[in-house]
């Protein structure tokens, strides 16, 4: 069937429906992402700290958060939502709408992030990490000047790539009352039949991932020279 970009229809839910709906989506991706990095980060640190070939290694504490992110990540990201969903209720006072969205939306996404993380800064060459020690660098000098001055492309890249993965899932939460681009597509493409809104909605989802990855690529090309 052929989709009229032009109806005027368009024109209408443009400014009442779809620019509100981009606008709480990019809310939603902004904050689990920004939330999701500080928590992600501070635990792909003790893990590679804790590691068996860590600076510190400690069993205990690496297999713990090791179990901890592999639990959250095995939760479709829809099934979480509702699955977490009194958590939410008590930490923002409700379930459901954009605010309540972004408490799963962060649970799932710094598991993702801290693997990302974790798994560009053990790609770190050994020998830097020795040459650091033999000159008396602290583990905090080890970790901050060495280990993610290196494997800061590796990290934007990852974290490119997971910010496109959330885009997704918050289209997810959208079908569970969290509102955003996802219930629109929902409830005036899907339930009320309407192919225009349906495509239309993918278009724009589809011109966000171009421009999350191009500025992905820019920054990683930056930080390469």
């Amino acid at each position: 069937m052929f989709i009229n970009f032009s109806d005027t229809r368009l024109f209408e839910y443009l400014p009442k429906v779809i620019l509100p709906a981009l606008f709480a989506t990019l809310r939603m991706l902004f904050f689990s992402m920004i939330l999701g990095l500080v928590i992600g980060s501070i635990v792909a640190v003790v893990l590679v700290i804790t590691s068996p070939y860590g600076l510190k290694p400690n069993k205990r504490i690496y297999r713990a958060l090791d179990f901890i992110i592999n639990m959250i990540r095995s939760f479709p990201v829809i099934i979480l939502i509702v699955a977490i969903s009194p958590i939410t209720r008590i930490l923002v006072g409700t379930s459901v709408g954009e605010k309540a969205a972004i408490v799963p939306l962060t649970i799932a996404a710094f598991p993702v992030i801290a693997r990302y993380i974790e798994a560009s800064l053990l790609e770190v060459n050994k020998n830097l990490i020795l040459a650091a020690k033999s000159f008396g660098a602290s583990d905090s000098q080890i970790m901050i000047k060495v280990m993610f001055a290196e494997a800061l492309p590796s990290i934007v890249a990852g974290l490119t790539t997971t910010t496109i993965l959330f885009l997704a899932s918050t289209t997810l939460a959208g079908a569970v009352g969290a509102g955003g681009l996802g219930a629109v597509a929902l409830t005036y493409g899907y339930q009320r039949f309407d192919d225009l809104m349906m495509y239309a909605i993918v278009v724009i989802l589809f011109i966000m991932v171009l421009i999350i990855q191009g500025i992905g690529e820019l920054v990683y090309r930056k930080i390469k020279k």
